[in-house]
């Protein structure tokens, strides 16, 4: 048996080496993500473990099969951008990684809240200046307001239990209802429900063709005044257009995003300079002091990572000897 895994950066290649030993299976690592100029690299193997954004296209998944390559394990949740009619075209067997470490992104979250509230990049500023007077900064504090929860699925219950642990009332939507969060009485019907009663609001929905631009100029209008957004799920969520005027009126009090609309090709990388920073949009949020933008980075501890990885390997080794995985994911 041998497998292909694209995409593996320096903080990966460990727990890849510890899965590959203590299995005996032969695991090639290349550094490039997989597309239409590397997937001949995946010749002679036997299924391929990738990670990455940007899309997994028709023209890769049919020279993917055409090389006989039918096994692929995504080392992430989202398929979002997985060509599903090649998928079926090509009997591609596809896995993801479904909670890898639903903790992890829930605590970054919310600390990102706490720093939010406590106005910390604001007294950052001031300290650096030698400032340290309190005064205008006043705080918020979380156990006293209402926190909307966008989606309940493994990363929403993880945070809805941390803001419950500061007291927090917390409601919630979803398509889905969690049975155990229906006995306790926690959704509402509408998201204008929710926009209606949150001074937070927690994202955590994955990217559809129905929820594309969720927050609007039109759901913003429709939330508290001085509501709180908070986003580690998917940029697309979010119009950024419209969250920036939302900024500017101060209909949006602040906002911590994880991710971005437009971040494939400028997250993860180096631009050496602030000004070189290719998008305008992005360099407006990270400009305001009300504003924390992180490069994706919610999932990335030791244990989400390992976990990516190990898992994956996993499903790949279930689908190369038996053609099933657990963590399949039908098309």
């Amino acid at each position: 048996m041998k497998i292909i895994a694209y995409g593996i950066r320096d903080d990966e290649r460990p727990y890849l080496e510890e899965w590959s030993q203590d299995q005996g299976i032969e695991v090639k690592a290349v550094s490039e993500l997989l597309d239409e100029s590397t997937v001949d690299l995946a010749k002679g193997y036997d299924g391929a473990v990738v990670y990455q954004q940007k899309p997994y296209t028709a023209a890769v998944l049919d020279q993917l099969a055409a090389d006989g390559i039918t096994n692929l394990s995504l080392r992430n949740v989202g398929v979002d951008n997985v060509d599903a009619d090649a998928v079926k075209r090509n009997g591609f067997k596809v896995t993801n990684v479904p909670a890898y470490s639903p903790e992890a992104i829930a605590e970054f979250t919310v600390s990102q809240l706490m720093q939010l509230l406590r106005r910390a990049p604001t007294f950052a500023r001031k300290q650096a200046h030698g400032d340290l007077r309190w005064a205008p900064d006043i705080a918020d504090e979380l156990n006293s307001m209402t926190v909307g929860v966008v989606a309940t699925g493994r990363i929403g219950r993880a945070a809805m239990k941390i803001y419950q642990g500061f007291g927090a009332k917390v409601i919630a939507y979803d398509v889905f209802h969690n049975p155990e969060l229906e006995k306790q009485g926690i959704y509402v019907d509408t998201l204008d429900e929710l926009y209606a009663q949150a001074d937070v609001i927690s994202l955590h929905a994955p990217a559809t063709k129905d929820n594309n631009h969720m927050l609007n100029d039109e759901s913003f209008g429709k939330m508290k005044d001085g509501v709180w957004i908070l986003n580690p799920a998917r940029g697309a969520l979010i119009d950024t257009d419209a969250l920036i005027r939302a900024l500017d009126s101060g209909k949006v009090a602040g906002a911590a995003l994880d991710v971005y609309e437009d971040e494939v090709g400028i997250f993860n990388a180096d631009f050496g300079s602030f000004d070189a920073i290719p998008d305008e949009r992005l360099k407006n949020l990270l400009k305001r002091e009300n504003v924390l933008v992180s490069p994706h980075i919610a999932f990335y501890t030791r244990t989400a990572v390992k976990n990516m990885v190990q898992f994956a390997l996993n499903n790949n080794k279930q689908l190369i000897e038996t053609g099933k995985a657990e963590n399949e994911v039908a098309f």
